[in-house]
């Protein structure tokens, strides 16, 4: 269970004192049983495995973007900075007036800092420090800074990704600039991708708008992203290639459908803040079983990750194309 989660439901306990509520909205959500009893709970959750563990709990489906105020909004933020601030502004742009947000961060992502922040928005906060989680909250009594919830706003606006025409928004993977590791794989690609081939984890679409610049001869390229947010700039990223992109929010590490002719993929290895090699390890097996009989699976990793006996493991011939200090390019294939 989530510590900040656990946290932010002390709000309704009696040391928090706030009621349950008859409505609420919930930002960044994520399942628990002691929500079960609260009626009209609405749910926004961009991220594909947390959006599904919150179904399997029996939770209505989360909407993408929330419509009208509710007089209590619950908000389980981001891990950068923009993206805190900016849902804070969108936070506020849902509650009624005289209602109450809550929300609560990990002390990791610099709770007591954003509390401040918080604070010089909203005035009078009531925290509560638990779980190595600081859950905080504040009423609308009329007197908010909207002046800085105005700037806080603008944090969350497309922004133009530096050397490319492509945007991105705040809080999605490598949202100021182009991952390194996915340039790598770029410069090692050859011309003569071709046929049906799969993006997984493809973020802002950077890989799959390269890999058709680059290859006439891609009928289809489908992108697979968990983040509903990065899949957004995606179809915006890629809109002049028309029909040939094939966007879907999925969760890669449960498998991907059908069979491709080629594969590419920068597999994450983190989760949160912390390093998380199955995770890299799930996508590699998912890659390895989705390439097509004479298919070709193209991986860029860190050069420590240990993707090579997956690819064993699943039956996969491989060589290495390229390394540097810190990326290797991995060409795999079925014998």
């Amino acid at each position: 269970m989530n510590p900040a989660l656990e946290t932010l439901l002390l709000a309704f306990s009696s040391e928090g004192g706030i009621p349950a509520p008859g409505r609420c909205l919930f930002l960044g959500a994520e399942a628990h049983p002691l929500l079960k009893g609260w009626q009209h709970l609405t749910a926004v959750q961009p991220h594909k495995p947390l959006a599904d563990a919150w179904r399997r709990a029996g939770f209505a489906a989360p909407v993408e973007s929330p419509e009208g105020r509710c007089p209590v909004v619950l908000l389980l933020p981001g891990k950068s900075r923009d993206e805190i601030l900016a849902s804070f502004a969108l936070a506020r742009d849902h509650l009624e007036p005289g209602g109450t947000l809550v929300a609560a961060l990990p002390n990791t992502t610099g709770a007591s800092r954003f509390e401040k922040e918080f604070a010089r928005a909203t005035g009078s906060v009531h925290s509560i420090q638990k779980n190595k989680s600081r859950v905080f909250h504040a009423t609308d009594d009329g007197t908010w800074n909207e002046a800085l919830f105005a700037e806080w706003r603008t944090l969350g606006e497309p922004r133009h990704v530096p050397g490319t025409s492509h945007t991105t928004r705040a809080g999605i993977f490598s949202h100021g600039e182009i991952d390194a590791g996915s340039q790598f794989l770029v410069a090692h690609l050859p011309a003569d991708l071709r046929g049906k081939v799969a993006d997984l984890g493809a973020g802002w679409g950077y890989l799959s708008a390269e890999a058709l610049r680059l290859a006439p001869g891609i009928q289809r390229i489908h992108l697979f992203e968990s983040d509903s947010r990065a899949l957004a700039c995606a179809r915006t990223n890629l809109a002049e290639w028309g029909e040939r992109p094939v966007f879907s929010w999925h969760d890669v590490t449960t498998g991907i459908p059908g069979h491709h002719d080629v594969i590419l993929t920068n597999p994450p290895f983190h989760s949160g803040r912390d390093t998380d090699v199955d995770l890299g390890r799930a996508f590699v097996t998912s890659a390895a079983r989705a390439l097509g009989r004479t298919g070709r699976l193209y991986l860029v990793a860190n050069r420590q990750l240990p993707y090579e006996a997956v690819l064993k493991a699943e039956g996969l011939g491989y060589e290495r194309l390229a390394e540097d200090k810190t990326y290797k390019v991995i060409l795999a294939r079925k014998p």
